[in-house]
């Protein structure tokens, strides 16, 4: 028998209590897993049943098994991986995301969610100081949102220079050289990699991992004749330092390159007047993609492909189905992203900008940056620790003298579970590599933070 309406009731109360419980555990839980995957496919039973299980046992069972083997990625303490939280609105928007059940190819798929699409599409594009013409594509992640916009550039390059990719193909094509930092996320190899490129060409980075003006305007003039693309970042993973976009961007325009901003995170810079310089020039270029799940807080599945020229993604990006109703006044959503099924994903990011408002997202931007600098600052008094980066966004990077001593601080603060900062290796050292991403982080956050690392390094 099919399930009827008043039979959700039983399993969104069970869900709601147990999201309750969850968000109400994060200010006093161990950040690390307490539970391995083992004993969680234990305690979830491995057998499929052969009938039906009842909804709301469903979610109790599920969040019952699972609830050990939970990393607290929401708190306030959690500094790895640039990964942020779940706004209130956001989250509670994502709840609806799902209710509705809203297919976002299209607008006469769902009206409703082609208008809040489109103010959340100029909202962002005024928030980051990005050219209003711009089309936005929403995609799974910052990896899919590279390479939406680096397919954008690919087939306007080539088609420059009088290559049609979409009825050619590659083979036999005009060779692309794709120019990076020595310091680009691996993310942009990938997705160069799924668009048939190949390797991209490294231009040397400075010593917080900026990519150098000169090598670029060196690596232009050796080889003008060939189709560019040029890479540049805004936030560095380590750093958290953007490439000189005032001095780069010009140069690759002289070159007739298509330039492209990877700023999964460090895109943001440009919301608050306190990091803006971090992005001055940058809106220039011709393509950015970023990942609202990051700075903005959003949920995950939420990665912003901005192209300037509207008509290079839908080049790219459409395709015709006789079934589909579009409205040719406008860029439909399927013609900006590779996926056609897929969730309702500008909802939470209105919800986000609606709730915080211009001044409640340059303020938060600007409170990372506050924890980050504190955290530096503590981490300097403890022996023998060094800060290895100059702390201008959201990121430090600290050693603790040799690489194994840092590597055993980092186990050690694992151990104790009440932080959770990531491992990396940077210019060839090991370091601890904090990331403050969340919306909740507050100084009380911080200050038990540093009390762990304290205790790890001694």
């Amino acid at each position: 028998m099919a399930t009827q309406p008043d039979e959700y009731g039983a399993a969104l109360d069970a869900a709601m209590a147990r999201t309750r419980d969850w968000l109400a555990s994060l200010p006093d839980r161990r950040v690390p897993a307490s539970a391995s995957v083992d004993e969680i496919v234990m305690a979830l039973g491995q057998a499929l049943p052969d009938g039906p299980t009842d909804p709301a046992k469903v979610i109790d069972l599920l969040a019952e098994a699972a609830e050990p083997g939970l990393v607290a990625t929401p708190s306030g303490r959690f500094f790895g991986l640039v990964i942020g939280g779940s706004l209130p609105a956001a989250l509670a928007a994502d709840w609806l995301v799902s209710a509705w059940d809203q297919n976002a190819v299209m607008l006469a798929s769902s009206p409703a969610h082609a208008a809040i699409e489109g103010l959340a599409s100029a909202w962002l594009l005024d928030i980051l100081d990005l050219p209003a013409e711009s089309a936005v594509g929403y995609a799974t992640g910052a990896t899919m949102a590279n390479f939406t916009c680096l397919a954008a550039a690919r087939d306007a390059t080539l088609n420059g220079v009088g290559w049609n990719v979409r009825t050619r193909g590659l083979t036999g094509a005009p060779p692309v050289r794709v120019l990076v930092g020595a310091e680009r996320h691996d993310t942009v190899d990938l997705a160069l990699h799924y668009l048939g490129l190949g390797a991209p060409e490294p231009v040397a980075a400075d010593e917080q991992g900026r990519l150098r003006a000169d090598a670029l305007a060196e690596a232009l003039a050796a080889d003008r004749d060939r189709p560019t693309i040029v890479c540049l970042q805004a936030g560095n993973v380590h750093s958290g330092d953007s490439d000189p976009f005032a001095e780069a961007v010009p140069l690759a325009k002289q070159a007739g390159a298509w330039i492209h901003v990877d700023g999964a995170f460090g895109l943001w810079a440009a919301a608050s007047l306190r990091t803006k310089a971090l992005t001055t020039g940058m809106s220039e270029a011709d393509s950015w993609a970023t990942d609202a799940h990051k700075t903005l807080n959003v949920p995950y599945d939420s990665g912003l492909a901005i192209v300037r020229d509207s008509a290079a993604v839908r080049g790219a990006m459409s395709y015709h189905g006789d079934y589909l109703i579009t409205d040719d006044t406008r860029l439909e959503s399927y013609e900006r992203v590779p996926e056609s099924s897929r969730r309702a994903r500008a909802i939470p990011v209105w919800a986000a900008l609606r709730s915080l408002g211009r001044s409640g997202v340059a303020e938060m931007i600007d409170r990372f940056c506050r924890h980050a600098r504190a955290l530096a600052d503590g981490a300097r008094e403890l022996p023998g620790v060094e800060v290895l980066n100059d702390v201008v966004f959201t990121q430090v990077c600290l050693s603790f003298g040799t690489d194994e001593r840092t590597r055993e601080v980092g186990r050690r603060l694992m151990d104790d579970g009440t932080v959770w900062m990531t491992g990396s290796k940077w210019r060839g050292r090991d370091v601890l590599r904090i990331s403050v991403s969340n919306w909740s982080t507050d100084e009380d956050d911080v200050a038990r933070s540093l009390d762990a690392l304290r205790r790890a390094a001694a």
